[in-house]
């Protein structure tokens, strides 16, 4: 799919094909992070965080050079892409639209949060009910019972997505919505989806506890499918979760260093949650480590790709389109992947960076900056190239609707626009 904002090169380089830059790109795409997809805690040893999130694709030294992403896109940004499964040529009919395919395993799916939701206080109900409308696209859930059906069909030729894998989609989407509730707090957010948050509307101390509320009927639920395995790999996202929020409070004085410190927000904050979620339905589906493994960097590659991408937004699309204000990040002092690429080629950014945007006319300047720099195109293209990996991967399973489903999914999420 070629990118509306990519223009058209007049060079000899205008001629190269995209078969080229796909093979460039599995070269430096060659390693994954393997010691961040094996299962930690109980399971086995931890690496250290950064370690094991990095991408290998962008460095190997600890301190990321954000000067080598920044290499990655003058290389090459004269090519129009489109992203497929493991470079081949293949027409679009064989793409499965994951919407569609998934939907028959997520029918019901709100009612069923609901079930979990039980409670007699009417208040409380309506506060845990609120972002459950069926409004929105279920995209975790949906990824989970299509990755369920990719690694049963992969294993034995199963079709079908067991009860407990489903029971993981329950819990991923409860989990997510749980931690809106707490974002919306501690960012004193007033709309989200559309319409105002529940801490706008009943208040921050109970929509905290409504948070809470949710996210114990999703540690019961997980506990009632009777795994320890899976049990340590889900509360992984929780301990993540809390961490990457630590993280987004911090900044680094480092310059070098900023972009590890980002990069590792991203995973623990927004990609553990669907890596976890997807290794969880590969445990119950297939014995294979392997598959596991695949299932874990498909979406931690693609998590890390949506946020880099919903980043991207927070400075292109207007906030009808997102159903939350624009320049967010910014408003709160946070430095996202377009800011920082930014930087280089306006450094005065950089005290903005360290004051958290904090003087008056920080945030349009550095709103300015950014959209006259190079930082969302090259913010875009470091996610084109997490999709690129997340397909890779998921290539190894056996082909499936459901893979060539998560393969199309991984261009959807560069595509969107909201």
């Amino acid at each position: 799919m070629a990118l509306g904002w990519w223009h058209r090169c007049c060079c000899r380089c205008a001629g190269s094909s995209r078969a080229a830059w796909l093979a460039g790109s599995g070269r430096a795409l060659g390693s994954s992070a393997n010691g961040a997809g094996r299962q930690r805690r109980a399971v086995g040893p931890a690496a250290p965080a950064w370690k094991a999130e990095r991408p290998d694709f962008l460095g190997r030294s600890s301190a990321l050079s954000i000067l080598k992403i920044r290499s990655i896109f003058w290389r090459f940004h004269h090519t129009t892409l489109r992203l497929n499964s493991c470079g081949t040529a293949v027409s679009d009919e064989k793409y499965k639209d994951p919407f569609k395919l998934g939907s028959k395993d997520l029918n019901n799916l709100y009612e069923d949060i609901k079930k979990e939701l039980w409670v007699s206080t009417t208040e409380l109900k309506e506060m845990c009910e609120y972002y459950f409308d069926g409004k929105g696209k279920a995209f975790r859930p949906m990824i989970v019972v299509l990755m369920a059906r990719a690694c049963n069909f992969h294993h034995n030729n199963s079709g079908e997505v067991q009860a407990s894998q489903r029971s993981i989609a329950v819990i991923t989407e409860m989990i997510h919505t749980a931690t809106l509730l707490h974002d919306d707090v501690i960012d004193d957010a007033n709309s989200r989806r559309g319409k105002q948050t529940v801490n706008h509307i009943w208040g921050e101390r109970k929509a905290v506890l409504a948070g809470d509320f949710i996210l114990s009927a999703a540690s019961l639920a997980l506990a009632r499918i009777g795994s320890a395995t899976i049990v340590s790999v889900i509360t992984c996202v929780i301990e993540d979760l809390v961490h990457g929020e630590f993280l987004q409070m911090g900044s680094k004085e480092n310059e070098n260093e900023r972009f590890a410190h980002y990069l590792e927000k991203t995973f623990k904050k927004t990609a553990s949650l669907i890596a976890n979620s997807c290794k969880a339905v590969s445990i119950l589906g297939c014995p294979d480590p392997e598959v596991h493994e695949i299932a874990y960097q498909y979406g931690r590659n693609l998590g890390i790709a949506f946020q880099l991408i919903d980043d991207v937004l927070d400075f292109t699309s207007c906030s009808d389109q997102l159903g939350k204000p624009t320049s967010a990040d910014l408003k709160l002092g946070i430095a996202t992947g377009p800011v920082l690429f930014a930087c280089q080629q306006f450094p005065e950014i950089n005290a903005m960076i360290m004051r958290r945007f904090s003087l008056p006319g920080d945030i349009e300047r550095a709103r300015e900056y950014v959209l006259q720099s190079h930082g969302v195109q090259q913010t875009t293209y470091l996610a084109q190239r997490y999709c690129h990996k997340a397909m890779t991967e998921i290539s190894k399973l056996r082909p499936s609707p459901e893979r060539d489903a998560l393969i199309q999914l991984a261009e959807i999420v560069i595509a969107r626009d909201k």
